[in-house]
């Protein structure tokens, strides 16, 4: 069974603590965690370490992890970077008010 979770926040350095533990705590309850970033307004090297992480760890675990709802922000991260074909999910721009 899929388990969603959906980040509300900035991933910034002032959130990555909690959203650490937040990230952690909801893989370790699940084999498929569903990660929606699409209401991420702002995000630094230290949220794209925790993706970094969280990939990480789901491998390690042999579990599964599935991106969706990308924000437009989190998308020019990943670009930016190059490291959208890393997390292997297909971004898919969401229609702006």
């Amino acid at each position: 069974m899929t388990s969603p979770l959906a980040i509300h926040e900035n991933m910034t350095i002032y959130q990555a603590r909690a959203q650490k533990e937040q990230l952690l705590a909801a893989l370790a309850t699940t084999g498929k965690l569903e990660l929606d970033l699409s209401g991420v307004a702002e995000m630094d090297t230290a949220g794209l370490q925790l993706l970094m992480l969280l990939k990480r760890e789901v491998q390690q675990q042999g579990k599964h992890l599935t991106i969706v709802g990308h924000s437009p922000t989190v998308q020019r991260v990943l670009d930016f970077c190059n490291l959208a074909g890393v997390f292997g999910d297909p971004m898919l721009l969401c229609a702006q008010a």
